[in-house]
């Protein structure tokens, strides 16, 4: 097996997404997408103990043409959507939701955020629909950490969730549209592994914390986006401490992307179309009790 090289370490700038910091690795001025992945924002949010947590986080938005994925380290997320969906997933779990042809959803903390820590840590990705599924029927798919089946390393101090596509021989059972290998690891330190990766995906790692050596590369420390190149099948990981990741592998789509905020499609007119869509109440209404 051939290890891939990095192409690029892309790090996780701050941002004030409308009063809340997060970090953003991509997009970056350089790199617009690691096709068939949009956006990655990294949160760790101390939840205020003034406000109901159902006033906090994320309000009521549209999304049309992409998946909006949360992965959930600390914490926990309450999605409602205008599909009537209503679901609470903690810590080691993920709501995946296709967007599909529209719909309005909410993420805010738990109900019972404040007993279980108060704080909120999570990794928001968006991953680009092919354009023949963009106006599927929306779809939502939570899974908690109990249900995602897990890995252990050979050396028994990398432990592996796995949530979508295969990762080191296990099946995630996430239905992507996209097709995507998408995996949250945890090392302890001097913990070793070689995952296996497609050729022809894109793949890449995002460290929430702690430091790694790639192999072939060296060190990579927290708060960074390592993006490789397509010149191997391989990827080989060694913690220099106690570290955890997201790993992604995804095949690329090799369309054309226009967004506009909220919605992800291929042409100016389809952005249009999901603007005068969404104003005319066709991705349904949200109103939270």
């Amino acid at each position: 097996m051939k290890n891939r090289s990095v192409a690029r370490l892309l790090y996780a700038h701050p941002v004030d997404m409308g009063g809340m910091p997060i970090r953003q690795p991509l997009p970056t001025q350089k790199v617009e997408q690691i096709d068939p992945f949009l956006l990655l924002h990294h949160a760790n949010i101390k939840v205020p103990k003034h406000i109901a947590p159902s006033k906090t986080g994320v309000g009521p938005h549209p999304h049309r043409g992409f998946s909006p994925v949360t992965f959930i380290f600390q914490g926990g997320v309450h999605h409602r959507d205008s599909r009537g969906n209503d679901s609470n997933v903690y810590a080691g779990g993920v709501q995946w939701m296709n967007a599909g042809m529209g719909i309005i959803h909410s993420e805010r903390p738990p109900d019972d955020i404040h007993e279980i820590g108060g704080r909120q840590e999570i990794i928001q990705l968006w991953i680009n629909t092919p354009a023949m599924h963009k106006m599927d029927q929306p779809a939502y798919h939570p899974l908690s950490a109990e249900e995602a089946p897990t890995k252990t390393s050979e050396d028994g101090k990398v432990n592996v969730r796995i949530f979508s596509g295969e990762v080191l021989g296990v099946k995630g059972p996430i239905p992507s549209q996209a097709v995507v290998n998408s995996a949250t690891l945890e090392f302890k330190k001097e913990g070793k592994i070689l995952i296996p990766t497609p050729a022809h995906h894109n793949a890449m790692i995002y460290l929430l914390d702690g430091k790694l050596n790639i192999e072939g590369f060296g060190q990579v420390e927290e708060l960074h986006l390592a993006h490789f190149k397509n010149d191997g099948d391989g990827i080989s990981l060694e913690a220099l401490e106690d570290t955890r990741i997201l790993f992604l592998t995804g095949k690329p789509l090799d369309e054309e992307v226009v967004s506009h905020g909220p919605f992800v499609m291929n042409t100016q007119t389809q952005i249009m179309e999901a603007m005068r869509d969404y104003q005319m109440g066709k991705m349904g209404v949200l109103i939270e009790e």
